[in-house]
Parts: C-alpha cells; sequence; structure tokens
C-alpha cells in the first residue's frame, strides 16, 4: 500500500507541474492567435492515447508514455517532427509566420508559469506554517556529526561559528545548501580553541551515497524516558516512562550520542543501564539488539530552544520568492560543478524513482507541495537550458533570428531538432537506469 500511495502522489504532483507548464504555452499561443492542435498530458507515442476529446480545434488527452507532455503548435518544429505543414504557405494562424518577439513569449510561456507556481506554493507554504528554527548560539553544547560530518574531522560537541567567515546565526545555515555544496571552510570551536575545517568541493558524492545519514544535528542531552515501544528489549529490561538513564556498564553518559555510541559497541551483547527512578538508583540488565535500538524514546532537551515566526500574507511573499530561487541557483551549481568534475553525474541526477522516494510512503500534504514548489522551479530550470528540443533551445534559436534579422532555416531547424531529440533520449536511458541501478544497490 505504501507503494501505491508513494506512486500515487508522484504522479500527481509531476501531472500538475506538466499541466500547467503546457497551458502556459497554451495561454501565450491563443492570446497572440496561433492554432494549438493537440494538448496532451504524457505522449501519445505511435497515436496510441489513454483518453481524448476535441473542442475548438484543438485535441485534448492523455497519453501512455508518462515522460512528460506537450501542446502541438501550428507551424511550428517540434518534437512531432511533422513537417508536412510546412511546406505551404505560412498562415496567418500559424507559429512561423508571427514576429520573433510573440514567438519567444511562446516558448517561454511554460518556463514563466513554472516559476509563478514555484514561488506561489513556497509563498503558501511560508504563510501557513511561518519559519522554524534554532538560534545557533542557543546550542551550547554543540552539535552531532554523522558519518558524513565525522569524516571531514567534525567531532561531538564542536560549535560551528561561521561559514567562510560569515557568523553564523541560525542552526538552519548549517544545513543549507551553501554549506552541503562544499568548497567552504567551516570555523569550529573545539574546548574553547577555534579552528578551520574544510568542506570538500565533492562532499554531495559522499551524500548521495549516505543520503539516510545526517550531516550534523544538535547534540542533546540525556533526558527522562517519555514512551517505550510495547515488545521491545526495553520493557524487557524493565524500562519504564519517567526513568532517567545516568550511564551504560558504569560509564556515565551525560549526552544522547554517547548512549548511542555505547549501545553501537555492544551490539549482541550485554549492556548494564543505571537509572533513576523516583529519586532512587537502579540497575537494569539487557543485550543491545542487532539494530542498536532498545525501543523508547525521551523529552525534548529543554535547554534548546526553537523559535517560529508567523509571517502576514504580504510578507510571506518575499520570504516564499526567495526559497523557490534558491532551488534555480543551488540546481545551477549542482550543474557547475559536474561539469567541473567535482560531482558524479550518477550521484546528482535523479528520476521518476528518485523522486518518488522523496515522497514518501505516506501522504504528508505539507512534504508534497514543498516537493511539487522545488519540482516546479526545477522544471523551469532544466526547461531553460540551450538544448534543442528543449524550450531554451527554442529561445536560443529564436534569440540568434532577432539578432541577425533573420529565420535560421528550417532544414538547420529540423535538425537540431532531432541532436535534441537524441541527447534527451540518451538523459532519459541515463537517469531511468540510474534510479534502476540505485534502486536495487
Amino acid at each position: 500500500m505504501g507503494v501505491l500511495i508513494m506512486v500515487a502522489q508522484v504522479i500527481l504532483g509531476l501531472s500538475i507541474l506538466i499541466v500547467l507548464h503546457e497551458l502556459g504555452h497554451f495561454l501565450a499561443a491563443r492570446a497572440f492567435g496561433i492554432k494549438v492542435e493537440k494538448f496532451y498530458l504524457f505522449f501519445d507515442a505511435w497515436g496510441v492515447k489513454l483518453f481524448k476529446f476535441k473542442y475548438k480545434d484543438c485535441e485534448y488527452g492523455i497519453g501512455w508514455l508518462p515522460l512528460g507532455g506537450y501542446v502541438k503548435i501550428a507551424g511550428m518544429i517540434d518534437e512531432s517532427m511533422d513537417t508536412e505543414q510546412l511546406k505551404g504557405e505560412p498562415e496567418e494562424w500559424e507559429f512561423r509566420s508571427k514576429p520573433a518577439w510573440q514567438r519567444l513569449i511562446v516558448m517561454l510561456g511554460g518556463i514563466i508559469v513554472n516559476v509563478v507556481v514555484g514561488v506561489v506554493v513556497f509563498w503558501m507554504l511560508t504563510f501557513k506554517m511561518g519559519t522554524t528554527d534554532i538560534k545557533n548560539d542557543q546550542l551550547v553544547n554543540g552539535i552531532v556529526p554523522g558519518e558524513i560530518g565525522k569524516s571531514i574531522g567534525l567531532q561531538a560537541g564542536d560549535r560551528i561559528m561561521a561559514i567562510d567567515g560569515v557568523k553564523i546565526v541560525n542552526y538552519s545555515d548549517l544545513i543549507s545548501s551553501k554549506l552541503l555544496m562544499g568548497g567552504v571552510d567551516l570555523t569550529v570551536e573545539r574546548a574553547g580553541v577555534y579552528t578551520k575545517i574544510h568542506v570538500p568541493a565533492d562532499i554531495l558524492n559522499t551524500i548521495a551515497d549516505k543520503k539516510d545519514e545526517k550531516f550534523i544535528e544538535p547534540r542533546t542531552k540525556m533526558t527522562a524516558v517519555a514512551g517505550i515501544q510495547p515488545g521491545s528489549e526495553a520493557v524487557k529490561m524493565g524500562l519504564i516512562k519517567g526513568d532517567s538513564i545516568i550511564a551504560v556498564d558504569q560509564t556515565p553518559i551525560l549526552f544522547f550520542d554517547q548512549f548511542k555510541d555505547k549501545l553501537n559497541s555492544k551490539i549482541g551483547k550485554p549492556i548494564e543501564l543505571k537509572i533513576v527512578r523516583n529519586g532512587q538508583e537502579q540497575a537494569l540488565k539487557g543485550v543491545v539488539p542487532k539494530d542498536a535500538i532498545l525501543g523508547f524514546n525521551v523529552n525534548r532537551d529543554q535547554t534548546i530552544k526553537t523559535f517560529t515566526i508567523h509571517y502576514s500574507l504580504m510578507e510571506s511573499l518575499p520570504m516564499g520568492a526567495k526559497k523557490a530561487f534558491t532551488v534555480i541557483t543551488d540546481n545551477a551549481k549542482g550543474f557547475g560543478k559536474i561539469f567541473k568534475g567535482e560531482i558524479r553525474a550518477d550521484k546528482a541526477l535523479s528520476g521518476p524513482v528518485g523522486i518518488a522516494q522523496l515522497f514518501g510512503t505516506e501522504v504528508d500534504w505539507v512534504r508534497f507541495w514543498s516537493l511539487v514548489g522545488m519540482l516546479s522551479m526545477a522544471l523551469a530550470f532544466m526547461n531553460l537550458l540551450p538544448i534543442p528540443a528543449l524550450d531554451g533551445g527554442h529561445v536560443v534559436f529564436l534569440l540568434i533570428e532577432m539578432i541577425q534579422g533573420k529565420p535560421l532555416s528550417e532544414k538547420f531547424l529540423e535538425k537540431a531538432q532531432m541532436v535534441g531529440f537524441f541527447i534527451l533520449l540518451a538523459l532519459m536511458v541515463f537517469i531511468f537506469g540510474n534510479d534502476i541501478f540505485k534502486l536495487f544497490k
């Protein structure tokens, strides 16, 4: 059932974005009196359609191949490679008969809509949820690094004070793309001494390999037990709600990461917990399971204070827009790192399978719309790439036409479209194959 929910979410999310993207082209074309012959969600390859109807000389439908969607604009060389209509004289309602600036707007229509959708989604999420964070100076006990953090030299208890000399104000800055993109220096306070730790430019390769591993977390104190999982080892040991664990095998425990380290070193072995219950110390004995989880959770560490800022509708707009455009700048930086060789393409790129995993096996509407907003901006960026067959390729050709004062030849455009088609086909094969390889790996 979880897999079906995951698939349903990714289909719904991508369908919304594809329809809105193509609607941008459709409305721009209609605004300039250009005839649109087809409007399809998914591709009706080899003429196979799941659903169709006709309204005002335009065929609307759903194709069987879920790799995108398209609008077929009369008098335009597109992915359909239908050149028969171009043999006659241009009609006034054809794409090719319109001024270059109008055709440019038609080609940018889908990208513009995706940007607007992304901004609106993040705007509404910011208005509804506000911003929740932790002041960096509240992390008096520092951070706990995961495997990735440890690999660059971070230690439990470190306090990260600055990135490339810029003071850290909020905890969210420590898990932002500015840091995780790599190639920066951290100023770290360790036991009262300041030191520099370099984050490698290729750290995204490691993050991609360990996507379930957190880079860092706030360091929290061991607090009272808040709940016990039925049938767990904690139940067998006699642990109850309200107990406070103060030592493991006679070793005093102050922080939760120290407790987890002890468990990981004792998998399959006996363990003794010293606890305080109703003011009295007791010893509980048991065996650490293979997953190193005893089966209890603790109360939140009250020394770490979170704060939430709520914004008015208009205050939320610039905040949401900033979040939306950060997606585009991060994508641009990511592609730059691929071309520089700082990150491998198979680590950085994900297709439908990778996207589906982000949605998860349960419906969480905040997460759903956050991903839709992110994907909308990513789709805008991808379509703006200057690859023939993508909107960005058409935009480049139109800009060349506007500069030189005459259109490129139809033969050139046909060949460019074919080259672009094969580039996209190769990219799709690579991404799908990469997704499947990661899934089985």
